[in-house]
C-alpha cells in the first residue's frame, strides 16, 4: 500500500474513475490537493465565482453522465456553489462536490468559515459527509461515487479536514466505481411491448437522466417499429432528433395546448426515464383524471422512491432510462401499428404548427432568429440556458438535432447558461456551443467571461436584452396591472464588456442583422457574445405585456 498523503489518495482516486477535468476556486483550505494536482494528469478549471464552477461541474455531469467534480473552499465556498448543488439534485445529474474544512481540532468550535456541511446540505444533496481518516479516502471517495451515479443520480457534497489532507497514510490503492446495474428483465419488456401494441394512442415520454447515444437511437427504432409519438420530458429535447416525424414536443412550461389535450387523451403513457416532476406534469394535474392513472401509465425510472411519489402507475419499474429503452426496442413489433398512424401524424402536425416561428410587435423576432439558427447548426451544436422567459423562444422554436445538444436547467436556476456552455465547450471543443441568455440571467455569471478567454472556450453567448426581469416582470403585469416594482433593470454595454474580456463583441437590433453577427462570432476564433436589444412588450412567444 503506498504512503501517500490524504490530498494525493484523494486525487488518486479522481484519476482512477477517470477525472479529466475539475472545475473550481482555489481555496487555502485545500492547498494540498491543489499541489496533489501538479503531478497528476487533470485539469483544473479556474473559476471566477464557485456558483459557475458548481454549474460547470454539473453540466459535466449532465454531458457525460460521469460525477463532475468541483472544489471549493469551506464556508463561503460551499454557499457559494449550492446553487449548482441544488441543480443537480433537482435534474437528477451526477456531481461530487469537494468542500475544504477546518482542522478536525477545531471542528465545533464555529472556527474560520466552519460550516457543518451535513446540516447545510440537508435536502439539496443526495448525502454530505467529512472524511476524517487519510487511510479511508479510497474507501470515502468509493462511497461518493456510488451515492452519486446509483439509483437516482444526483449530487454528494465531501468535506475535507485541512489537517487530513496533509497526513501520510499507508492506503489501498484507489478503484473506480463500477455503478450498479438496474435493467429490466426481458419478460417485462416483453410485457410493456405488448400492451403499448394493444393501444390505440399511445405515447412514449422520455427524459431523465442515464441515456447513452446507443439508447437514443433505441427510442427512435421502438417508436418507428410500433408507431408511436414520442414526447421528451422537460428539458430533454436533444433525447431525439427533432425533426423525426414521431417527434411531438415537449412537456413543460408553456407546453403546446395541442400536446397538454394529447397526453390526456392517450390510452397509455410509457414514461421512460423523467421523474415527473411539476414541470413535465403542468403543475401535477397531468394525470388527475376520474378514472386515475393506474390503467394507462407505465414509469421506468432509476430511483425506486420516485415510483409513486406522486403518480400511481399501472407499472412501475426502477431501471436506468437507457437499457430499459434497449430491451424494449429489442421486443419493438408492428402488430397493430397501423391503426396508430394517425394519431401519430396528428401529433406531429400539432408540433409543426407550434414551432412554426410567430409574428411580434418589436424589431427583433426571437422566433425566425431560433428557427435560423437551428437550419444552421442544429446538427452539431450544443444549446445552453439559465432561466427566464427568454429561453421560451429557445426551447419552441429551436430543433435539437444533435445528441448530446441541450444544457438547461429544470431547477429553474438563473446564471447556468454561460457557465454550462464553457462545461460543454470545453469537453467537446470541435463543436459550435452556443448559450442563450436573458440579460438579467446572464449578469449573474458573468465573471465566467474570463473564465472562457482564459482557457479558449469559445462560446458564443446570445445575450436578449428587454431591460427587465422579464418573467416577473410578465406576471407582475397578470396579477398587478400597471403597478411596476423591483423588476426595471438598468445593463451596461455588453458588447463592450464582452470586447473587455477579450472576446469578441456584436450588437443587434433588427432580426435581419443576426444572421451575418452570428456567422462572424462562429469564425471569430475566440469567445464572442451578441448582444441583441429586444422589445420588452414582446414578453413571450406569441404574447405581449398588454395581452
Amino acid at each position: 500500500m503506498p504512503v501517500r498523503t490524504g490530498a494525493q489518495h484523494l486525487i488518486d482516486a479522481l484519476a482512477a474513475n477517470g477525472v479529466k477535468r475539475i472545475f473550481g476556486v482555489p481555496g487555502e483550505s485545500y492547498l494540498a490537493a491543489l499541489d496533489a494536482l501538479v503531478e497528476a494528469d487533470i485539469d483544473f478549471i479556474q473559476c471566477r465565482h464557485e456558483a459557475g464552477a458548481a454549474n460547470m461541474a454539473e453540466a459535466q455531469g449532465k454531458l457525460t453522465g460521469q460525477p463532475g467534480i468541483c472544489f471549493v473552499t469551506r464556508g463561503p465556498g460551499a454557499t457559494q456553489a449550492a446553487v449548482g448543488v441544488h441543480t443537480a439534485f433537482q435534474d437528477s445529474t451526477p456531481m461530487i462536490l469537494l468542500v475544504g474544512q477546518v482542522r478536525l481540532e477545531d471542528e465545533g468550535r464555529e472556527g474560520f468559515q466552519e460550516l457543518d456541511y451535513a446540516h447545510a446540505f440537508a435536502g439539496i444533496a443526495k448525502a454530505a459527509f467529512e472524511i476524517r481518516d487519510a487511510s479511508r479516502v479510497p474507501e470515502q471517495m468509493m462511497r461518493a461515487y456510488a451515492l452519486a451515479m446509483n439509483g437516482r443520480p444526483g449530487p454528494v457534497v465531501v468535506g475535507l479536514p485541512e489537517d487530513m489532507l496533509t497526513h501520510e497514510v499507508d492506503a489501498p490503492a484507489a478503484m473506480a466505481l463500477e455503478p450498479a446495474r438496474h435493467e429490466i428483465s426481458d419478460a417485462l419488456a416483453a410485457d410493456i411491448v405488448g400492451r403499448v401494441d394493444a393501444a390505440d394512442r399511445p405515447i412514449l415520454m422520455v427524459g431523465g437522466p442515464g441515456w447513452d447515444e446507443a439508447s437514443r437511437d433505441a427510442i427512435t427504432a421502438f417508436a418507428e417499429a410500433m408507431t408511436c409519438p414520442v414526447l421528451t420530458a422537460f428539458r430533454g429535447k436533444s433525447l431525439i432528433d427533432n425533426a423525426h416525424s414521431y417527434y411531438a414536443g415537449e412537456a413543460g412550461i408553456g407546453a403546446n395546448p395541442a400536446l397538454v389535450s394529447a397526453l390526456r387523451e392517450s390510452d397509455l403513457i410509457v414514461a421512460m426515464g423523467p421523474r415527473l416532476g411539476e414541470m413535465t406534469t403542468q403543475s401535477y394535474r397531468m394525470f388527475d383524471l376520474p378514472d386515475g392513472v393506474a390503467d394507462r401509465l407505465i414509469h421506468i425510472h432509476p430511483g425506486g422512491e420516485e415510483l409513486g411519489r406522486v403518480h400511481r402507475p399501472m407499472i412501475g419499474v426502477a431501471a436506468r432510462a437507457g437499457s430499459a429503452m434497449l430491451a424494449l426496442a429489442a421486443h419493438a413489433k408492428a402488430g397493430r401499428a397501423r391503426i396508430r398512424a394517425d394519431w401519430v401524424r396528428s401529433c406531429r402536425t400539432a408540433y409543426d404548427a407550434w414551432s412554426t416561428p410567430v409574428g411580434v410587435t418589436g424589431k427583433v423576432n426571437p422566433s425566425e432568429i431560433w428557427a435560423a439558427v437551428a437550419e444552421r447548426v442544429g446538427s452539431e451544436a450544443i444549446l445552453t440556458n439559465g432561466a427566464g422567459n427568454f429561453a421560451a423562444w429557445l426551447h419552441r422554436f429551436y430543433q435539437h438535432r444533435a445528441w448530446p445538444s441541450q444544457l438547461a436547467p429544470t431547477s429553474g436556476a438563473m446564471g447556468y447558461g454561460l457557465p454550462a456552455a464553457i462545461a460543454a465547450k470545453l469537453e467537446h471543443p470541435g463543436r459550435p456551443v452556443i448559450c442563450c441568455a436573458g440579460d438579467g440571467d446572464f449578469v449573474m455569471s458573468v465573471p465566467e467571461m474570463a473564465t472562457a478567454v482564459q482557457h479558449g472556450a469559445n462560446i458564443i453567448v446570445c445575450v436578449f436584452d428587454n431591460g427587465a426581469y422579464g418573467t416577473i416582470r410578465m406576471h407582475q403585469d397578470m396579477h398587478y396591472p400597471g403597478r411596476v416594482s423591483g423588476t426595471e433593470l438598468s445593463n451596461p454595454d455588453f458588447k463592450a464588456m464582452a470586447e473587455s474580456f477579450g472576446a469578441a463583441g456584436f450588437h443587434v437590433d433588427r432580426t435581419e442583422d443576426f444572421m451575418p453577427a452570428f456567422e462572424a462570432a462562429l469564425a471569430a476564433d475566440r469567445p464572442a457574445l451578441i448582444h441583441i436589444t429586444q422589445s420588452l412588450h414582446d414578453i413571450g412567444p406569441g404574447k405581449t405585456l398588454s395581452d
